[in-house]
């Protein structure tokens, strides 16, 4: 639950300033080197790009996603301070995860539009264990339906394996997920991820 004052608010990344999403990412660390383009960037692309490049093409794929009328991720504030991302996009918005072993345990066709994926959760330092994460969930879940999803799928971390750095819950424990209703599908062979479902 959140354990501070004043509510959550949850919005669209299409809607908020560059500064709030460079906040969320910043400058250091996993989430600034990444900028939640490892899963639309495949093989060179990924190898010749940096922080820099992929801030700038978030920010170009956010454009053309606004035009058809969904976001690609929610981004959470408590006050004015952007605190929490959550991905979520229909799964064919990324080609690398369209080839990984996430997808081995699916039974749905891999250009279904109509799933949705959960690829990424990012916390701010100082904002962590106050449940934003769950309300991320929630809310991205409620973007799915409203986008016309039918299926909602997330790529889960086995937390019972040990201790993991904040680093390696990127895309959410798994205990998230069962908590907010989906199913776990099946263990699609990398070490540690649970391919969990969500039916709308």
């Amino acid at each position: 639950m959140i354990d501070t004052a004043g509510a959550l608010r949850i919005a669209p990344a299409t809607d908020v300033p560059e500064a709030d999403m460079v906040g969320v990412f910043g400058v250091r660390g996993d989430p600034a080197h990444c900028f939640c383009q490892y899963f639309k960037l495949r093989g060179r692309e990924w190898n010749t790009s940096d922080g820099e490049k992929r801030r700038m093409l978030c920010d170009d794929r956010e454009q053309a996603i606004a035009e058809a009328r969904h976001g690609p991720g929610l981004v959470a504030y408590l006050g004015d301070e952007a605190v929490g991302w959550c991905a979520v996009e229909p799964r064919v918005a990324y080609p690398r995860l369209l080839a990984s072993n996430h997808l081995r345990s699916t039974e749905h066709p891999r250009d279904d539009p109509s799933v949705w994926a959960v690829t990424c959760f990012v916390v701010k330092v100082g904002f962590r264990r106050r449940g934003i994460a769950g309300e991320l969930l929630s809310a991205a879940v409620d973007a799915a339906r409203a986008g016309g999803a039918r299926t909602v799928e997330g790529y889960a971390v086995d937390t019972s394996r040990g201790r993991l750095s904040a680093a390696e819950l990127y895309h959410g424990p798994l205990s998230l997920f069962v908590a907010a209703g989906f199913r776990v599908v099946g263990r699609p062979g990398e070490p540690g991820t649970v391919l969990v479902e969500l039916g709308l």
